[in-house]
């Protein structure tokens, strides 16, 4: 009798050590971001930005927006559109607003055709983008 009682402690313990181990891979939390890769695109971007070229102004943000948006998805961020994602992030941006006036560029940029982008408003939107992603660890 002794020893059904140790098998059946031995079988209880395996089972619970099984159980454990399926809910910690299949648990959903926060994904890590590769830092390296989105450094890389970044400083990318940051390049991009020349105030003699007109055309890089929009091109930069466009860009900055997509990855940021890159990211929020990388990181399990739900949302079928940016703004969705951006609504499920709020609580990881230090700057709520400024992000959703960054992206609120980006829509006219891509949305508007005859949108005029100055330098300082690229400059200061990428800023924007720059701080969201060292938010949520991207960067």
């Amino acid at each position: 009798m002794d020893q059904n009682l140790i098998f059946m402690f031995a079988a209880i313990i395996i089972v619970g050590a099984l159980l454990f181990a399926v809910i910690g891979l299949t648990r959903k939390g926060p994904k890590r971001l590769d830092v390296d890769h989105y450094q890389k695109k970044w400083l990318a971007i940051e390049q991009q930005l020349k105030k003699d070229e007109v055309a890089s102004y929009s091109l930069s943000v466009l860009n900055a927006d997509k990855l940021l948006d890159q990211a929020l998805r990388d990181r399990g961020l739900k949302g079928e559109t940016m703004g969705e994602r951006l609504k499920s992030a709020k609580a990881l941006f230090s700057e709520r607003d400024h992000v959703w006036s960054a992206h609120k560029l980006r829509n006219k940029i891509a949305h508007e055709p005859d949108v005029t982008v100055t330098y300082n408003a690229a400059r200061y939107a990428i800023g924007d983008f720059k701080r969201a992603l060292k938010d949520i660890g991207a960067i």
